[in-house]
């Protein structure tokens, strides 16, 4: 389970009512029912422990290449309704929050696969499919998956891992037609934003989108964040080299940090907290992505 209870800011005007790993949900506090305040902190996870060390500018990068996303993603109904102090954004979260329609969110984790890598390369080394989806010999860690492969997630609670689970499986929990439009709209993004980050010289590894029915239109509306480098796998297009680990721009200095003797944490106590030179360097790979993605300076 997850070691650190996080704070969450008081919000005059809102009540807070959730806390996830990185992010702290908010209602309206006259009683409205149809939306909520969506606040990214600068909270970074690993390994399923919410860490005690924050990443400065981290929740900002995210609701902003969020919101960048959203802005190319056209055609695809997203919950965002606001996301500025003249909309109704709190001066004090400014910046990293977003208020959003209030959607009836689906219990799954919509991810699409287009490099064998993570999880995936683990189940097919040891069965030759990823979420029972077979895959020709051969591949390699970073190998490119063409088509890219709907590879669904059963929502877990903070803390847990989230379980990679059929399509079967996600018909029976939300049925036929709800299932096929999760798989498309999930398949779209990914092939969309792939596009436009190879412009870039970024490779879309992966990504992991979620999806809420929207109660007053009556359709499937994208929800939560999308295609940042905590939902999704960035890597380096001049250094990609099927074969290794890539390096990506996420998380990747906490990680190796964590694992390395350095740090002397056993992956089940508290984890200790993070140096300096792991902090700036994580947050400079953050803005890195952000800024090369967008083509504007992080401010």
């Amino acid at each position: 389970m997850s070691s650190f209870a996080p704070p969450h800011p008081d919000l005059p005007g809102w009540r807070h009512v959730y806390s996830g790993k990185v992010r702290d949900l908010y209602e309206p506090a006259d009683g409205d029912p149809d939306r909520v305040l969506v606040v990214a902190s600068d909270r970074i996870s690993a390994f399923d422990h919410v860490l005690a060390t924050e990443i400065p500018d981290k929740g900002k990068v995210l609701t902003q290449l969020s919101l960048w996303w959203f802005e190319r993603l056209t055609g695809v109904p997203n919950h965002v309704l606001a996301a500025d102090e003249a909309g109704g954004v709190p001066a004090a979260v400014a910046g990293r929050a977003m208020i959003c329609r209030r959607l009836e969110m689906y219990p799954i984790e919509c991810i699409a696969r287009g490099y064998l890598t993570g999880s995936g390369l683990a189940e097919y080394r040891a069965s030759g499919t990823v979420c029972s989806l077979p895959l020709p010999a051969g591949l390699r860690d970073g190998s490119r998956l063409d088509p890219p492969l709907f590879t669904p997630s059963a929502k877990a609670e903070v803390g847990e891992h989230d379980e990679n689970i059929t399509y079967d499986a996600v018909v029976m929990t939300v049925g036929d037609d709800a299932a096929a439009q999760l798989r498309a709209l999930t398949l779209d993004i990914y092939s969309r934003a792939e596009a436009i980050a190879r412009e870039r010289g970024i490779l879309l590894a992966d990504t992991k989108v979620e999806f809420g029915l929207d109660p007053l239109a009556g359709r499937i509306t994208l929800g939560d964040e999308v295609l940042t480098p905590d939902s999704s796998r960035f890597w380096d297009a001049s250094q990609y080299s099927p074969g290794r680990a890539q390096p990506s721009f996420d998380k990747q200095f906490v990680r190796d940090w964590l694992t390395s003797d350095a740090s002397g944490w056993d992956r089940v106590s508290v984890p200790p907290a993070l140096p300096a030179d792991v902090v700036e360097r994580t947050r400079g790979r953050y803005i890195e992505a952000y800024e090369r993605l967008t083509g504007r300076t992080f401010a």
